[in-house]
């Protein structure tokens, strides 16, 4: 939710979606001997990812097993594919549980890497925006009740399989986990990732999904677009000009979802990027990175 700030490194900017695709497969690649692993009580059980702060990992283990993480239940797709989500403020450890159907059972303890957070201090946000009114207020109330609930429908099939890739050409502008600090006023941790771009430049989808919620203008982030991924991951789409989709369409990666716009909380153009797990935010670069890699160990398990 900032302006274009040049001393912040820019990734993957000026490619089109199949080459930002391509390089990152690349590069997951080479990460993906340290980001897979397999359980050992359950040796078909693989786990791919980081267990951090704002991570994501995929798992997967003998169809027909339950699985729970922290003794909250886990989608589980028909053959035991399944994702693990890790809050910004996540405990030292987590406990996973996977109820194999022989009537076996694996519990095992998952230390999740601690991160530190920036501070990021932002000025000249609009009053009416960082300090609500009560009717502002009610809407905000309101907006987020409908948000909840779109995220607690869970679509039973994962359609991140295909690949990943981020979404919009551009310099980071603002990062996952920050502490706001709205015209000095402390504000909320920041949600998900800005990438700055010029106002018009296009948003493509992140991954293959279900478009869940095409929204014309939400208090916060005025227009939005959220893409339902399967398995309780869903991405978003913020400050849009535009919209190009809308609720209950079918979307393939790379596919045009809206433009860079500042509508919303925003004091410049730029495309703010959210992934979620269930009700917890995820920090979309470490979801790119998991992803990423799961999606090259599938397509090297093809080749063999």
């Amino acid at each position: 939710m900032t302006r274009n700030d040049p001393g912040l490194c820019q990734s993957l900017a000026g490619r089109a979606p199949s080459a930002r695709l391509a390089a990152a497969s690349m590069a997951a690649v080479v990460l993906l001997l340290s980001l897979v692993w397999t359980c050992s009580a359950a040796a078909g059980t693989v786990l791919t990812g980081r267990a951090e702060q704002g991570g994501l990992v995929a798992g997967a283990t003998d169809p027909g097993a339950r699985v729970s993480l922290d003794s909250r239940p886990v989608p589980v797709d028909r053959q035991g594919r399944f994702l693990l989500g890790f809050g910004r403020d996540a405990a030292a450890t987590a406990e996973l549980l996977i109820a194999l159907p022989d009537g076996r059972a694996e519990v095992r303890a998952l230390a999740v890497s601690r991160r530190d957070w920036r501070i990021q201090r932002i000025e000249g946000v609009p009053r009416e925006k960082a300090e609500p009114d009560a009717a502002s207020l009610a809407r905000l109330k309101a907006e987020a009740a409908m948000v909840r609930a779109i995220r607690e429908r869970i679509t039973p099939e994962p359609q991140y399989l295909g690949g990943f890739l981020r979404p919009a050409d551009g310099p980071v502008s603002g990062v996952f986990g920050s502490q706001r600090v709205y015209n000095g006023n402390g504000g909320a941790p920041h949600s998900g990732l800005d990438i700055a771009a010029p106002a018009g430049a296009p948003v493509h989808a992140c991954a293959d999904g279900t478009v869940v919620l095409a929204a014309p203008d939400l208090f916060l982030t005025g227009r939005t677009v959220m893409i339902d991924h399967g398995l309780g991951l869903i991405s978003s789409y913020a400050h849009l000009s535009r919209l190009d989709v809308v609720a209950g369409a079918k979307v393939r990666r790379g596919d045009l979802v809206g433009a860079i716009g500042a509508t919303g909380l925003a004091t410049g153009p730029h495309l703010h990027w959210g992934m979620s797990w269930l009700d917890i935010r995820l920090d979309p670069e470490a979801v790119e990175n998991t992803l990423n890699a799961l999606y090259a160990s599938i397509s090297l398990n093809k080749k063999q």
